[in-house]
């Protein structure tokens, strides 16, 4: 009777010690991202700076309301900041919690320390990271961690109205479509006129005389339109994005607009890099004012905003001398969000805002964190070693030479890693 007992009562602690961890793995962040040193390209290795991480609650007041465009009113934005900061060995790693399209929660693990206090020994250039619809601030968390650990300041948008906490992506996927339409740039130009205004410990490090916008598909859009690009929207157009007729030709004028609604293009933009910019495809924009250097980041075969008509077109028509495009062969659309938490591969539609069908998340990742911060590093700090690693041969494929010796790598990747892109010189 007495063995029973026991073996009864090791059970019951084996079964308690099993739910508990599995609960406990359950709430673990998830780390996405694996080890490989030796053939990440150059520039996609951390910088020297300690990286900190804050949440921030701002409003621009008085903003075209999305409720009958007729109205105004305070129009509320979430920002996560990266920036280089002072940290501790002991402390604690930042995670990033959001939802997949159905509403599913999940949690990331980060490299940043959440509220640490920032490094003050310089002040660091600002960079605008915006998402595409549907999105959150932290889809592109890479790439903030990376540029603020190389010496940026690096702010992710929640786009309210069109962020997959916000719209409900089965049953009315399009509500928020408008809202982006008209506010994607006009958001990206206010965070840069917040940190000129406010007054923190943080904005204090924030140069922005020297800025950037980064945008991931329709933050793309809006960011073309941001660095002096317009808009060309016509009443048919409006009236297929779901606008009834009398509204569609009234709201023209607020859709057409250039330079995130200003009058002419705020001169602290000093770069832009557009992955899988969207609205080429429906000849919404016009780029004969684009002056800033642009790099554009694309699959070839993009099926949201495609390529040969979309992006590609896009980098062709740019009126910018100083501009380039970065494509992956057999790449669709997503090249630029982090990879897919594991709860999204339940559900297609959650799936759907990660997955490439070709290449891996996490290459794109570390490659886009190589190609961007050399883009920025020549442009936006003037570092003219970093103008050399962009290529100047169009394939990144090593071909054989006479003898069998391959030809040179691209600058930054190791020897017989950098195969399937171009990169297209204007």
């Amino acid at each position: 009777m007495n063995i029973v007992k026991k073996v009864f009562q090791q059970t019951l602690r084996v079964s308690f010690l099993l739910c508990y961890f599995s609960v406990s793995a359950a709430d673990e962040a998830q780390q996405l991202y694996t080890s490989q040193p030796d053939v990440i390209p150059e520039l996609g290795k951390r910088g020297k700076y300690s990286v900190g991480v804050k949440t921030i609650q701002t409003t621009n007041p008085q903003q075209l309301s999305t409720k009958d465009y007729k109205s105004l009113e305070d129009r509320t934005l979430t920002l996560e900041v990266w920036y280089p900061a002072l940290t501790k060995d002991m402390d604690i790693q930042a995670t990033y919690e959001n939802v997949t399209r159905t509403n599913k929660e999940f949690s990331l693990q980060g490299r940043s320390v959440r509220d640490a206090a920032s490094n003050q020994e310089n002040t660091y250039p600002i960079v605008v990271l915006s998402h595409g619809y549907t999105g959150y601030r932290t889809i592109m968390f890479y790439l903030g961690e990376h540029l603020a650990s190389h010496g940026y300041v690096v702010v992710g948008v929640d786009h309210t109205d069109s962020t997959t906490g916000e719209v409900d992506f089965k049953n009315a996927p399009f509500a928020g479509f408008p809202s982006t339409l008209i506010n994607r740039a006009r958001d990206q130009q206010f965070v840069l006129d917040y940190f000129t205004s406010t007054d923190s410990d943080l904005a204090k490090v924030v140069d922005t005389n020297l800025a950037s916008v980064i945008g991931f598909s329709m933050g793309g859009y809006g960011a073309i339109n941001t660095v002096g690009g317009c808009y060309n929207f016509n009443q048919q157009g409006l009236q297929g994005f779901g606008f009834p007729e009398s509204n569609a030709k009234a709201l023209l004028p607020v859709f057409n607009t250039c330079n995130a609604g200003r009058k002419k293009v705020d001169s602290r933009w000093k770069a832009m890099v557009a992955f899988a910019p969207w609205g080429q495809e429906q000849n919404l924009h016009t780029l004969d004012d684009i002056q800033v250097p642009s790099l554009y980041v694309t699959g070839d075969h993009d099926d949201i905003s495609g390529y040969e008509r979309g992006v590609k077109r896009l980098f062709e028509q740019s009126a910018a001398k100083d501009s380039f495009m970065l494509v992956y062969e057999n790449a669709r659309h997503n090249v630029a969000p982090h990879p897919a938490p594991e709860i999204a591969y339940a559900d297609e539609a959650d799936l759907g805002l990660y997955y490439e069908p070709v290449w891996s998340s996490e290459t794109l990742n570390r490659i886009n964190q190589h190609m961007t911060l050399a883009f920025l590093n020549c442009y936006v700090k003037k570092h003219v070693s970093a103008c050399d690693y962009l290529p100047k041969r169009e394939s990144s494929t090593q071909v054989k030479q006479a003898g069998g010796k391959l030809t040179d790598p691209w600058p930054g990747f190791a020897n017989r890693w950098a195969v399937g892109m171009r990169f297209v010189r204007k």
